[in-house]
């Protein structure tokens, strides 16, 4: 598969060869963020149309249809009439903290989303506790949704991030037990060391029973902790107005609205990474002419299908079931998701000992 490293070491070696090396990591540095923003916006409004788009096919309807070739244009109007709405700022609120809050939201899907291995050699940040640093930057996320409720001085807004932070601390437990089993079976938190050791086989089926149940437990987790359906209390409409972003206007709600769904991509390739193969496409033991077709298909082609069909389970959830209530929703966690998920931890570290893994 082609390696992309290939084209950043030239790009690298044609500034060091013309400018001080100080000017050329300076000049990398802008256009990786140029690139990390640009697609960090194109993402999330794909994500914006695409989940549109299933929810009008569940419920046999058209989705948006009038700006655009079949509404494909309808996000960028949306995107512009947010850019020029007015910042509309509130008597009784801590001016610094409320507007301070969307931007921590931000930073922090952005550092995460520069982690994800796109392809082979195509990826910004790769650490040796990769996986563990992911997880640790995801929290700082909390504290933007905490901050936003406290800062907006209506009862609303703090019950609505209250809710968020018990609720994503919360099955933050599920999500990393889950990703544990995974990390027990590969031997490394490295993630692209975990693509790698997929080569021959995906870890869903390397792991087979505990792997698929570790598998389940992180989509269910997932989809709490990017506050969707129907775990989508913080932002219950029909009780909390808008949750924890009700006092917000203009790019400030425009932060809360992209990020919501660049979350759920990140999840998703996270989902990918660790149990799909991420960019490491479909080999079969013993099917080299197989093997050989698969291995012509881009790894960001391959990586990029996997998220899009996760995304999609999860979308699928929240226009399926209903809201739950805030007290089953925990009580979900606490009595039945992490119990599990320790169990299914155990079961997959003596799967490992005993050599029971393929």
């Amino acid at each position: 598969m082609f390696d992309f490293s290939i084209i950043t070491n030239w790009f690298n070696n044609l500034l060091i060869g013309c400018m001080p090396e100080w000017a050329a990591v300076l000049i990398e540095c802008v256009v990786i963020g140029v690139l990390v923003l640009l697609t960090y916006t194109v993402l999330a409004l794909f994500y914006i149309l695409y989940e549109r788009k299933l929810c009008a096919w569940f419920q046999c309807r058209l989705g948006p249809m009038r700006v655009g070739p079949w509404g494909l244009l309808q996000v960028f109007a949306d995107m512009f009439k947010i850019l020029i709405k007015e910042l509309i700022s509130l008597k009784g609120t801590d001016k610094f903290l409320f507007k301070l809050a969307p931007y921590i939201i931000i930073t922090s899907s952005v550092v995460m989303l520069a982690c994800l291995p796109w392809g082979r050699g195509l990826q910004i940040i790769d650490y040796n506790i990769g996986i563990f640093f992911v997880l640790a930057v995801s929290s700082v996320g909390v504290l933007g949704i905490l901050l936003a409720g406290w800062s907006s001085n209506n009862k609303y807004t703090l019950i609505g991030a209250m809710r968020s932070g018990a609720q994503m601390i919360s099955y933050e437990l599920s999500l990393g037990l889950a990703l544990m089993s995974i990390i027990v079976l590969a031997g490394t938190m490295n993630i692209n060391d975990l693509v790698w050791a997929q080569d021959k086989c995906w870890f869903i089926f390397q792991g087979h029973i505990p792997a698929i149940i570790a598998f389940i437990i992180y989509v269910i987790a997932a989809t709490a902790e990017t506050n969707r359906g129907p775990f989508d209390l913080p932002e219950a409409e029909h009780e909390l107005t808008a949750g924890y972003h009700t006092e917000y206007s203009g790019i400030h709600f425009g932060f809360f609205y992209l990020a919501e769904y660049l979350n759920l991509f990140i999840v998703s390739g996270i989902a990918s990474l660790m149990f799909l193969g991420g960019w490491m496409p479909l080999h079969i033991p013993g099917w080299d002419g197989f093997n050989a077709v698969m291995n012509w298909i881009p790894g960001i082609v391959w990586f990029l299908a996997k998220a899009f069909f996760i995304s999609y389970v999860i979308i699928w959830f929240k226009w399926t079931f209903p809201r739950v209530r805030i007290d089953q929703l925990l009580a979900f966690e606490w009595k039945y998701m992490m119990p599990f998920a320790l169990a299914n931890l155990v079961l997959m570290a003596v799967c490992v000992a005993f050599g029971l893994t393929f």
